[in-house]
């Protein structure tokens, strides 16, 4: 998209516009917003909104949990065409969006500000030209105290480009439509990357669990979730398999034991197939004087205790020498079972497996040892494995590769509508 410029601009003040168009005002932004600040007391308003992604939405009932308060008359009430502002922690979080306009009245957490556009001001314009500063990280050469929090005094003084309201509206008008189109195809984009993820998923279930010659003669399992298998492929518990290794934590007053080069795996590092590193490490001294074991490389690793597993059992090959944490467990599989045909296995059992899984309170899903190694699995000669393994590692190759054109794509479009935006409302381009 080529747009025109203004026939002329004129200097602005503040860095991040550098020059507006000459028949723009630049106001400060106490002449354009207000501060709105209305307790919900006596709970007038049930509906609870929240920021999320640049976007104020409204929070189902289901997801008001966890650091809710005591009581909703603490939040402020707002109301449709509001400008709502994350103002906390701008020093330690530069990515996250922090503005966003209410499409509906409800209650938000009072540590927000509320900003109010005079009437005169087009209030979807106003949110733009804010959200425009947003993107251009204008908010964090801004902000007071130790972690750099934003009032309203901070927008007092901002300097706003404003063109006349006529011309406001037209450029509000035009991103509404133009963002909308983008962003319609960066969700088609996205639902296609689903799609190539649940294909990816079909074939590489498909061969660690009927093989990858259709002509080989079938027989049944025994094993419901198995049905038919190849007749030469025996079926095996987990447990005559592997060697099971329990994790732990040393402990956190020894520092000793603490900031070292061994990589202890939790749950938030199963975050990839093969894993070779993780968040926290630990010494040697930790290793010698506690339970704690290092791991070899091709140790399958698995998730066993935590809200994860609701929604995914993660697994993992060890890459490196490692220690777990006591929320999972470490499979070392015997001669005969090669440790990635059993990754690619079990990652692909989520629903088989979510069926052993025991609540222990508080949504934390725990996976019993005992459960997992009486679980039947199909094993194919060790041959065949690492042909199988070979199949999906270029089935990944393949995949990935399409999953990352197609990311790269949704992210232009992204940058391409920021740019848009940025452009449109400080009027480096003319709509």
């Amino acid at each position: 998209m080529v747009f025109p410029r203004y026939e002329s601009y004129k200097p602005a003040k503040s860095k991040w516009l550098n020059e507006v168009p000459s028949h723009w005002k630049l106001l400060p932004g106490m002449a354009v917003l207000k501060e709105y600040k209305v307790r919900n007391i006596g709970m007038v308003e049930e509906v609870v909104l929240s920021l999320s992604y640049g976007n104020v939405i409204v929070k189902p009932p289901e997801k008001l949990t966890g650091l809710v308060p005591e009581s909703f008359e603490t939040y402020q009430v707002i109301n449709p065409n509001d400008i709502i502002i994350r103002p906390t922690d701008l020093q330690n979080d530069q990515t996250s969006l922090r503005t966003g306009i209410s499409k509906d009245r409800g209650i938000i957490t009072s540590a927000y500000i509320c900003l109010r556009p005079d009437p005169e001001h087009n209030p979807t314009f106003i949110h733009y030209l804010l959200h425009a500063y947003d993107l251009l990280k204008v908010y964090y050469g801004m902000g007071s105290g130790l972690r750099q929090n934003l009032d309203f005094r901070d927008f007092k003084r901002l300097e706003l480009c404003i063109p006349p309201r006529e011309e406001q509206d037209r450029i509000a008008n035009f991103l509404d439509q133009k963002t909308a189109e983008i962003d319609e195809t960066i969700a088609k984009k996205q639902r296609l990357i689903e799609l190539l993820k649940e294909q990816k998923a079909i074939l590489i279930n498909k061969a660690v669990t009927k093989g990858l010659n259709p002509d080989v003669p079938m027989r049944d399992s025994g094993v419901e979730w198995i049905g038919e298998v190849s007749a030469h492929w025996a079926i095996k518990k987990i447990k005559h398999l592997v060697s099971f290794v329990s994790g732990g934590t040393p402990s956190k007053d020894n520092r000793d034991y603490w900031d070292g080069e061994i990589p202890w795996v939790s749950p938030k590092d199963m975050k990839a197939r093969y894993l070779s590193s993780a968040i926290d490490g630990i010494t040697e001294k930790a290793i010698q004087r506690t339970s704690l074991k290092l791991l070899n490389p091709g140790c399958v690793l698995i998730v066993v205790r935590g809200m994860i597993l609701a929604k995914k059992i993660p697994v993992a090959i060890s890459a490196a020498p490692l220690t777990i944490n006591q929320d999972m467990k470490a499979m070392i599989p015997s001669e005969g079972c090669l440790p990635e045909f059993l990754l690619f296995l079990l990652d692909g059992l989520h629903e088989e497996l979510s069926s052993l899984l025991e609540e222990s309170g508080h949504g934390t899903k725990t996976f019993p040892t005992d459960k997992l190694g009486n679980f039947s699995i199909l094993l194919p000669p060790e041959e065949e494995q690492s042909e199988i393994i070979s199949y999906i590692k270029n089935i990944d190759g393949h995949f990935d590769l399409a999953i990352s054109v197609v990311n790269e794509q949704s992210q232009r479009l992204d940058e391409i509508k920021k740019i848009l935006i940025a452009e449109a409302v400080t009027g480096k381009i003319k709509i």
